[in-house]
């Protein structure tokens, strides 16, 4: 597949709000290590090619376990994974899905995350979601990244 457009083919200013996002995300109390989990999910669940690539590799080097990326697409029937992380895969799946945020799902999120950090991951989730869609419609070409890239881009 071809790159029908690059982020450096973009009008001047296009990357300024994404990035300062991001930027914002990254000094999240929330851990890195479950973020790059949501990532990888919520990009496996578009069908998006680059990022779950950036995600795992991202992942590795924080030293995620190859067990538990390969499980990720099914999620709820592996062991290795804490009941945090599920109340945070939950809800990152029904975000990405449209889904409604149901009270259940919600007082899941609440016995391990503030309501700033809630609100956080619905950021964080909704971003990646904005990510994948922008890279499929770009054709960003997968395999490209090299793990941490863009810290210093924000």
């Amino acid at each position: 597949m071809t790159t029908r457009i690059s982020f450096q083919q973009a009008n001047k200013g296009y990357m300024d709000g994404l990035l300062k996002t991001a930027g914002y995300l990254k000094q999240s109390t929330i851990d890195a290590a479950l973020l790059e989990l949501l990532h990888y999910r919520v990009s496996q669940i578009n069908g998006c090619a680059y990022c779950p690539d950036m995600a795992h590799k991202d992942a590795t080097a924080h030293g995620e376990t190859a067990g538990r990326l390969y499980g990720l697409a099914a999620w709820r029937e592996f062991p290795w994974y804490s009941e945090k992380e599920r109340a945070a895969l939950a809800y990152a799946e029904a975000i990405t899905r449209a889904e409604e945020i149901d009270d259940a799902l919600y007082a899941g999120l609440q016995q391990f995350f503030s309501v700033a950090e809630i609100a956080d991951l619905a950021l964080y989730v909704s971003m990646t979601n904005l990510w994948n869609r922008l890279n499929k419609t770009f054709r960003t070409e997968a395999g490209t990244y090299q793990p941490g890239a863009y810290k210093t881009a924000s």
